[in-house]
């Protein structure tokens, strides 16, 4: 079945899913519970003393809302089925359906308790309740841990290792797609995607002291073996003997144990078999030992394949999708987000866009979350990254609507934006003697040489011998300057400051929220005053230099810096750039040309198959996005490393413009801008159900069906200013039911409407 085909079976259950319970006339039961965010809660531990609570409102009817519900808590299954001896709701009048705090009798620590919950649609109609649910108590407090919040293995009361507020992996059984005898005894197993895992194989010895030869790597040699000589690169490559005994017997290959210098690195759990990113499995046997199994136990982080799709009119856009995808799925192995095999350490930046990927396309939430946590306190070295922090703790407040770890770290998280490094004009710098001891310790950095970084690697312009120099003097950062005062830390600060700001409302903190809103109006105007060089309408690259990089130019722009009057002149000089940036870089550039609207060129570089470009992974033979966009630009490069999948949040983000008005999807904006493909299928998750999309443009007219979850809102960005030319359902706009004219802008016709299934039409401006 093609993705196409899975996505239109997804359509016409929605719809007859949709036809049935209208007929009954009431919600169904509540489906995707959630407590403390996690799906799975009976397969970890809960450390919160009043656990919050979420669901799905299973009510796919045109405006379907919920008014009231009911939450069931019992210390076992049998007297939940009588009521709940723990916490009875009652009904209680409120469209909450996440985030909705426990308020029974106290729990217990390591403990199993259950519960249910129902709801109440616009007519009053009660539903059923939930299929019940389980939930386990840790401890709750007189913890002490290497950082607050640390999340440790613990076993359950039935002898069965979980983490603490996060789910844990789990090994999946993962068949070759060919085998390939190249001689007697000589085999290769291609298992089609390479993933953190381990072997199985089972074979036939006539007698004790034989042994194997076992070969696993990511890439292969053009005669079919795995390729044994990786140079300075990281891509996954071992070489383990395998002893073997009389009879036939099954094997697992023994891994040696991840160890890396790096100070944040994680390690596999003692009682977990080790993993390695491999794809292809090399087995050499000696003669009269036969070989006939292969299994790949790929240690994956809870994932849900179903939860999202893409398919389009594009098939190397397709191919760019279902590549960013699969590393969001294949790279938490360890439940937490990390920056490849060679580290195996949490960075911020990478995090924060992984973060964007992983919500767009699963509903997981407690690993960004983990990770945020980790970082906060464990900071890495660039300047920029510091910053990151406060933009996913921003992200998990916007898509969860949960502000605990808010008010849990406010004061930490203020730290972050930097304000402690600001001149008396507001920008920030490193170089002015504002990076003391007690900087450095408000911010939890304990390492050396805390400097701006801009984008990575630096070029062969770098350290001396330094095994990420590429082959090209300006590395991926466009031959940026560095000066005191640098435009694209300052970029970053702007932005921090106005997360921070909505951050401080959203806890009562209004007088701070006003305060850090003054300062980045403050720090945008200084910076438009001192970087931007008006006689070209372009950014330079700091308050010393005349150089404008891509990046003094696309940060701004992504960051909604640069004036109305010269976005035309900074995207001109963006395309005159070309992709002159990382892997990371790109999720930046693609940002700023969708709000400045260059949709068109945000495609062409999306399927683009220059040497860089997401084509280019895919053709030197990664199945995960890789470090660098090849080894020519990062020698040391690996072939997992998730901050390269840009694509897997962009397109629903931005393409097909489904992101978050207000808190936890309580509002909906879907703001198409799908500028060079003419067919779209897009299903993205959010914590309310999940969005999809259809778009189709033939013959100089569109269609746009979507369906919005129940629940929620939905602003609609239709493409073209006349209303009076635009349909729902066959019925001008005016008169179509649930849908509301709001205003015209940007060339668009915006409406707004409730949930349920909704199709436009119109001509294509």
């Amino acid at each position: 079945m093609t993705a196409t085909t899975r996505l239109q079976v997804l359509w016409y259950i929605g719809l007859l899913t949709w036809a049935v319970q209208t007929a009954v006339g009431q919600p169904g039961p509540p489906q995707g519970l959630l407590c403390e965010l996690l799906r799975y809660p009976e397969k970890a531990v809960i450390t919160d003393a009043r656990p919050e609570f979420g669901w799905i409102v299973n009510d796919p009817g045109r405006g379907a809302r919920q008014t009231a519900y009911q939450i069931l808590v019992a210390s076992s299954e049998r007297k939940l089925a009588q009521g709940g001896d723990l916490w009875d709701s009652g009904k209680v009048i409120s469209d909450r359906s996440t985030d909705v705090e426990y308020a029974g009798k106290a729990l217990s620590p390591e403990r199993v308790y259950w519960w249910k919950v129902r709801t109440w649609d616009a007519a009053d109609r009660a539903g059923p309740y939930s299929t019940p649910r389980r939930f386990i108590t840790g401890r709750f407090q007189g913890r002490s841990g290497l950082f607050p919040g640390e999340s440790r293995w613990v076993r359950t009361p039935a002898g069965e290792w979980v983490l603490e507020n996060r789910q844990r992996g789990g090994y999946v059984d993962v068949s070759p797609v060919s085998v390939a005898t190249l001689g007697e005894g000589h085999y290769v197993a291609d298992f089609g995607k390479a993933a953190f895992a381990t072997l199985r194989l089972r074979a036939a010895s006539p007698g004790a002291g034989d042994s194997l030869v076992v070969y696993l790597g990511e890439r292969k040699t053009e005669n079919g073996e795995v390729h044994k000589n990786p140079g300075r690169s990281n891509i996954g490559f071992k070489r383990i003997g395998v002893a073997l005994r009389k009879g036939t017997r099954t094997y697992q290959v023994d891994l040696p144990r991840h160890v890396s210098h790096y100070p944040n690195s994680q390690v596999l759990a003692a009682h977990l078999p080790e993993v390695m990113p491999f794809r292809y499995a090399e087995v050499v046997a000696p003669a009269g030992v036969r070989v006939d199994e292969w299994v790949q136990a790929a240690l994956f982080h809870p994932f849900e394949d179903e939860a999202s799709g893409f398919s389009s009119s594009d098939d190397r856009l397709n191919q760019v999708w279902d590549l960013s995808k699969y590393t969001l799925k294949a790279t938490p192995f360890l439940s937490l987000y990390l920056d490849g095999n060679r580290e195996r350490m949490p960075y911020e930046a990478d995090s924060y866009i992984q973060q964007l990927g992983h919500y767009s396309v699963d509903r997981e939430y407690a690993v960004a979350r983990y990770t945020l946590n980790f970082l906060l306190y464990n900071a890495s070295w660039p300047t920029e990254w510091q910053m990151h922090t406060v933009m996913m703790a921003y992200m998990d407040y916007l898509y969860t609507g949960n502000t605990e770890f808010i008010r849990d770290h406010y004061d930490d998280l203020r730290a972050k934006t930097l304000l402690a490094l600001a001149r008396e004009d507001g920008l920030i710098s490193t170089r002015t003697g504002l990076v003391t001891p007690a900087f450095l310790a408000s911010i939890h950095f304990s390492g050396e040489n805390f400097r701006d970084i801009v984008d990575w690697p630096p070029g062969s312009g770098g350290a001396a011998g330094a095994s990420y120099q590429g082959n090209t003097t300006p590395g991926e950062r466009d031959g940026y300057v560095f000066t005191p005062i640098n435009t694209v830390v300052n970029s970053f600060h702007y932005h921090a400051l106005v997360l921070m700001s909505r951050m401080a409302e959203a806890i009562g903190k209004t007088d701070d929220a006003r305060f850090l809103g003054d300062r980045a109006a403050r720090v945008k105007t200084r910076f438009n005053e001192l970087l931007l060089d008006e006689r070209r309408g372009i950014y330079v690259d700091g308050d010393t230099t005349d150089h404008a990089s891509l990046h003094a130019n696309m940060f701004p722009l992504a960051f909604g810096m640069a004036p109305e009057a010269v976005v035309p002149s900074v995207v001109a000089h963006i395309r005159s750039r070309g992709m002159a940036a990382s892997v990371y870089g790109a999720q930046y550039l693609l940002e700023g040309l969708y709000n400045a609207g260059e949709s068109r060129y945000a495609v062409d570089l999306m399927t683009s198959d220059a040497k860089r470009s997401w084509l280019n992974m895919i053709r030197v033979g990664s199945t995960m996005t890789t470090e660098a966009w090849d080894e020519f630009y990062k020698p040391n490069l690996t072939w997992n490393h998730a901050w390269g999948s840009a694509p897997a949040n962009i397109i629903p983000r931005r393409m097909m413009g489904i992101e978050p008005l207000e808190p936890a999807f309580r509002k909906i904006r879907i703001r198409p801008q799908p500028d060079g493909v003419d067919r779209i299928d897009l299903k993205a998750p959010t914590i309310r159900g999940a969005v999809t999309a259809n778009w189709n443009r033939s013959g100089g007219r569109y269609t746009l069906d979507v369906v919005v979850p129940a629940n929620t809102r939905a602003e609609v960005w239709l493409p073209g200013s006349n209303p009076d030319a635009l349909t729902e359902g066959g019925r001008p706009i005016a008169g179509a039911e649930g849908v509301e004219f709001r205003r015209r802008e940007d060339g668009y016709t915006v409406v707004e409407t409730g949930a349920g299934s909704y199709s436009y039409a119109g001509p294509w401006p």
